[in-house]
């Protein structure tokens, strides 16, 4: 009999990230694949991505509508308890052996609590990790101690797991699972990518993601204004501008890239959601990658490209040293902007080794999960001493 594996993908940049799981998993004699989609994917505001999943051939064994158009703290936290009723009903129809969740988000955590009630084991991707200037920062470690499979992306985060009271023989470092797409995703070039976005690519350009910092005191509007002021110091440089994530303040972002974009159309595009083939595409082109965005740390050193990392949101994460940190404040973008694209920096950036992965973390994942016996989610405390 196979093993029922639930993924559940609640935001355009965790699918991208599981995409190669979910292709292994649909794969395996020993596994049968469940979908389950939830959050921002379902909302017509950033982009309606469930159909990227749909149209990459994974079938959506259920659809949980959570996400209310507040994002203030009530909003999400009602989010939160919507997300649960759905979840519910979800899980107990459909009943999977083990459930995958990655990372940090709130969504994630809805259905993890769901799961833990159910008696469903839990999978978690990217455990460990630290980003000080976020709420995500708790969620993962919440999310953690209520997992029993944990698949880590970096030996120090193993060892924070551990700490968290996890048995070492369910921990397991396997790298970050997006670095997998490097080897299998055939990247676009120029030419089809202009066309794809009905936007000229001709170089150089920046991309840009900023997210809202939801624990730390940095103002959404106030640092994302100072990004696009930075920004327009650089006027020789083409900019294109994803969307922001669901967190609270996230919506007050949305009109002002908006209204920049349409100040400055020809040179700037503002898009709700690039696919992960394109957004890998664009990552391989651009001269920097600037935000606050998890990706600017984990994946995009992989490419050799600089990464503008502006604030506390990521504040804690291991970094490459293609990495370069900088304030929310303008004249702190404009000199790490000026210093990522000097000749020194570019020749570091060829050079630098990422503490992610090499881009086998799906296949290791894929074998634990077929050796996996779900019989019971009972855990004891694992105490260092």
């Amino acid at each position: 009999m196979k093993v029922k594996v639930a993924i559940f993908t609640g935001t355009r940049a965790e699918y991208g990230l599981l995409h190669s799981l979910m292709s292994d998993v649909k794969a395996s004699a020993r596994l049968q694949l469940q979908v389950v989609v939830g959050g921002m994917h379902l909302s017509p505001e950033f982009g309606d991505t469930w159909k990227d999943i749909e149209r990459d051939g994974f079938p959506i064994d259920a659809k949980v509508e959570m996400l209310l158009s507040s994002d203030s703290d009530v909003g999400v936290v009602k989010s939160i308890g919507v997300g649960i009723l759905g979840f519910a009903d979800a899980l107990d129809r459909l009943r999977p052996d083990v459930l995958v969740v990655l990372g940090d988000r709130f969504e994630a955590l809805a259905i993890v609590q769901s799961a833990l009630i159910m008696k469903i084991p839990v999978a978690h991707l990217h455990g460990g990790e630290v980003t000080e200037g976020a709420y995500d920062d708790a969620i993962r470690h919440a999310i953690s101690k209520l997992s029993y499979l944990h698949f880590v992306s970096a030996e120090p985060y193993r060892q924070r797991v551990i700490q968290l009271g996890e048995s070492p023989d369910r921990v397991f470092n396997v790298g970050a699972i997006g670095i997998d797409h490097l080897k299998r995703t055939s990247l676009m070039g120029r030419d089809e990518l202009s066309e794809s976005l009905q936007f000229d690519l001709s170089p150089p350009f920046f991309l840009v993601t900023y997210h809202p910092v939801t624990l730390a005191e940095e103002s959404p509007e106030l640092s994302f204004k100072a990004l696009l002021e930075a920004l327009d110091r650089f006027p020789e440089h083409k900019v294109i501008i994803t969307y922001p994530n669901a967190d609270n303040g996230g919506r007050a972002i949305i009109p002002m890239l908006e209204a920049y974009a349409h100040q400055s159309a020809g040179r700037v595009l503002a898009i709700p959601s690039l696919g992960f083939k394109r957004y890998l595409s664009v990552v391989a082109l651009a001269d920097a990658v600037v935000g606050n965005s998890s990706s600017g740390i984990i994946e995009v050193p992989s490419f050799h490209v600089p990464t503008v990392n502006i604030g506390v949101r990521q504040k804690g994460r291991l970094a490459a040293k293609s990495v370069f940190d900088c304030k929310p404040e303008v004249e702190a973008i404009v000199g790490a902007l000026r210093h990522v694209l000097t000749a020194d920096f570019e020749l570091l950036c060829q050079s630098v080794v990422n503490p992610y992965g090499c881009g086998d973390a799906s296949k290791q994942i894929v074998s634990a999960l077929e050796r996996f016996q779900p019989a019971t989610i009972v855990k004891p405390f694992y105490d260092l001493s």
